[in-house]
């Protein structure tokens, strides 16, 4: 036979409980309201990111505006969601792209297969490929995530207008 306290009590004591930890939450959140900053106005008030944020890639380039991408292919290989495709060319002397013996003739990042890891940066050995705190990266269609060379590449003279420092990187000197 049942005992009708003890169905009451195994039914009513753990809502009971349920209810005095959400009525704790919510007397919590409106003694702390004042002090904590919960909303941010976007996109007139952006939130700080913080110093190891990884986002947009851009190709870089020298100051006398050649592509330091030599093509050489080794952020394709350290990339673990295998979506960068490089396809590398020869420069002439009548086209020089990049100060190498090669360039990047195609250059191209699947943005949804990235997972901004930032290996691909590491990777590079010339600081080609960067990854920036620009974190606006949405669109309607699916080709649009496809990121060409020419998207890819900043323009010439935007590190100076930005304020950033040139890294300087030692290269071996031939022997």
């Amino acid at each position: 036979m049942l005992n009708p306290i003890r169905v009451i009590a195994e039914a009513f004591v753990p809502i009971g409980k349920g209810l005095g930890v959400t009525l704790n939450h919510a007397l919590r959140m409106l003694r702390t309201r004042s002090k904590a900053k919960f909303t941010v106005e976007y996109p007139d008030e952006r939130r700080e990111q913080y110093p190891r944020t990884r986002w947009r890639h851009y190709l870089t380039r020298y100051e006398n505006g050649l592509e330091k991408c030599i093509g050489c292919s080794l952020c394709a290989g350290a990339c673990p969601a295998r979506c960068i495709y490089v396809e590398a060319a020869d420069n002439t002397d009548t086209d020089r792209r990049s100060p190498g013996e090669r360039y990047a003739r195609r250059y191209e990042i699947n943005m949804l297969r990235c997972v901004f890891c930032g290996y691909c940066q590491e990777a590079c050995p010339t600081g080609a490929i960067v990854l920036r705190k620009e974190f606006e990266l949405a669109d309607y269609d699916r080709a649009d995530f496809l990121y060409t060379k020419e998207m890819l590449l900043e323009p010439i003279g935007l590190r100076e207008a930005r304020g950033e420092r040139q890294e300087a990187r030692t290269q071996p000197e031939p022997v």
